[in-house]
């Protein structure tokens, strides 16, 4: 007998569900451009460049749209349908990021859906599994971490602009 995946209440749902969207893919992009985009071989950023892709979650029914510009992951609002299409419940995607659950047992499971562009899919994918990534914990999104972290990036960034 298998466990029932954990899904959020449908009431907690529908009120994430009607936050703006934009502002969650902002935070969304910045969580991956720390984790993958440095990672991310030039084959694979060329094959990115100019797609929409779509993070579907799906019960708390947020959507985060992006696309590959300039060497990172950039926020957008695509207007139509994305060229790739990623939607998992939140608990589902957590699982993938933390490494406990593979993405092809998700999906033959019908946890993980991903619609559009099959090549690019693919792509998504075997990318993400051929990238060695560090195991994300929870202690990791507690918001003093997370605060400390994006604080030591950004200093960072800005001595990178300091005339020496």
């Amino acid at each position: 007998m298998t466990a029932t995946p954990f899904v959020l209440p449908k009431p907690i749902g529908q009120v994430l569900g009607r936050l703006p969207a934009y502002p969650g893919s902002l935070l969304f992009v910045t969580g991956l451009n720390l984790a993958l985009a440095r990672q991310l071989a030039p084959d694979v950023t060329l094959m990115l460049v100019g797609k929409k892709l779509r993070l579907c979650v799906t019960d708390a029914h947020w959507a985060f749209d992006f696309v590959w510009k300039d060497g990172r992951f950039v926020a957008s609002q695509n207007p139509g349908p994305a060229d790739l299409t990623i939607s998992a419940s939140a608990h589902d995607l957590m699982l993938l990021a933390r490494r406990q659950e593979d993405p092809d047992t998700l999906f033959f499971s019908r946890r993980l859906a991903m619609e559009g562009d099959t090549e690019l899919g693919l792509l998504v994918k075997n990318t993400i599994d051929a990238i060695e990534l560090p195991v994300l914990t929870l202690a990791q999104l507690r918001p003093a971490h997370v605060l400390a972290q994006a604080r030591a990036h950004f200093k960072a960034r800005l001595a990178s602009f300091r005339p020496r």
